[in-house]
């Protein structure tokens, strides 16, 4: 996948994650969409360490790993906060 399609994957998965996890964060929109591209890598790590795939295109399923990956790095992001 290219830089563009990582991006569009990610801000998905940032807006899903956001729609699941609701909350006052801050940060804003440009948040929600580098917390989205992360979790789409880490989604997609964590599926391919798990053997069921990874976020390798536009499916059903690269989006739901990207978007479990956001909602783990958004739980993070909110940890880190508290402290």
């Amino acid at each position: 996948m290219g830089i563009l399609s990582w991006i569009v994957l990610g801000l998905v998965a940032g807006i899903l994650a956001k729609w699941i996890m609701p909350g006052r964060d801050g940060g804003g929109f440009i948040l929600t969409v580098l917390l989205g591209i992360a979790g789409a890598f880490v989604g997609g790590w964590i599926g391919s360490l798990l053997g069921f795939g990874g976020a390798g295109g536009f499916s059903l399923a690269s989006i739901a790993t990207a978007t479990v990956g956001a909602i783990l790095i958004l739980l993070l992001y909110r940890q880190l906060r508290k402290q």
